[in-house]
């Protein structure tokens, strides 16, 4: 996600840069304005992105402030007006991702009301988070786990605009529970779950599409990694920028604390640059109970 003032008057061109196996790509922008949103989304879509999303859903105080994310839902004539902006500015799909609800207050017409104001400004895929977004008294991060969840209310989304997408996000943790809603709804987000389990994106293409696994172990994305790693950092991202979304990729494994310990260490980060996956494969397949490698040993 990028606000659109970050957007038009900061450094654009590292914002938007993303590796072409990113394919299909979304940019997600945060903002109020019509005509702000229709300049960021023109400029993502000329940066080669396939989607632009509209954040109509992040709880934060900071986003509050800004007048965008969840509180925009209060107004969903803005926000019609700012996806018909984007959508006079583009030619690629512009989407709404949104809460089910502000507070405490559970009336399913609030969203429906949202949802249906919305799609006459031509947005057709709306993902939803299942949960309300309590504006005050909670973190983004308890906004995550606090709410409670209401799938229902989201496939009766889907009942009432059966032409529109409706896509379902929100403490979906496993491929059995994503699959049964389905049933449902048009599609799933899994969003916390893939980054505290990454591994379970490899069953992606066979459970849900028919297709073969990108890769059959974790060794073979390890090493599908590496060559990306190298470039990034040779472009001037940090190695702990792209390595993150790799800490929990041995979870529940032997010697994945060590593999954590290794992608988490700032120290070892900065000597070992690119060779930070091969440091870390070596601390994760020490023996048990061998003491931890120095950070001086892999410079």
């Amino acid at each position: 996600m990028v606000t659109t003032g970050a957007l038009l008057h900061g450094p654009r061109e590292r914002l938007l840069r993303f590796d072409e196996a990113e394919h299909p790509v979304a940019l997600q922008l945060g903002g109020s304005e019509p005509a702000e949103l229709a300049q960021a989304a023109l400029l993502g879509e000329q940066a080669g992105y396939d989607e632009i999303d509209l954040n109509c859903g992040c709880p934060s105080e900071r986003v509050q402030r800004g007048s965008f994310g969840a509180c925009l839902m209060a107004e969903p004539r803005l926000v019609a007006d700012c996806v018909q902006a984007m959508r006079d500015a583009v030619s690629i799909p512009v989407t709404v991702k949104h809460r089910i609800g502000l507070d405490r207050v559970e009336d399913y017409g609030f969203v429906r009301d949202f949802v249906g104001t919305v799609s006459q400004a031509g947005c057709e895929v709306f993902i939803v988070h299942a949960r309300n977004a309590w504006l005050k008294g909670l973190s983004p991060r308890e906004n995550r786990t606090v709410p409670p969840l209401r799938y229902e209310t989201v496939a009766r989304l889907k009942r009432d605009f059966p032409s529109l997408t409706i896509v379902l996000n929100g403490g979906l943790r496993d491929h059995a529970t994503s699959i049964a809603q389905l049933s449902q709804v048009d599609g799933v987000m899994i969003g916390r779950e893939a980054c505290d389990n990454p591994w379970m994106l490899a069953e992606v293409d066979v459970r849900y599409f028919g297709q073969p696994a990108p890769h059959a172990t974790r060794e073979e994305a390890v090493d599908a990694m590496r060559g990306y790693l190298s470039r990034e950092v040779a472009a001037g991202v940090p190695a702990r920028a792209v390595v993150r979304p790799m800490i929990g990729l041995f979870n529940g494994l032997p010697g994945a604390r060590n593999w954590r310990r290794a992608l988490s260490d700032p120290s070892l980060l900065e000597s070992a640059g690119p060779r930070i996956l091969d440091r870390a494969l070596q601390a994760m397949r020490a023996p048990s109970g061998a003491p931890r490698a120095r950070t001086e040993e892999f410079q």
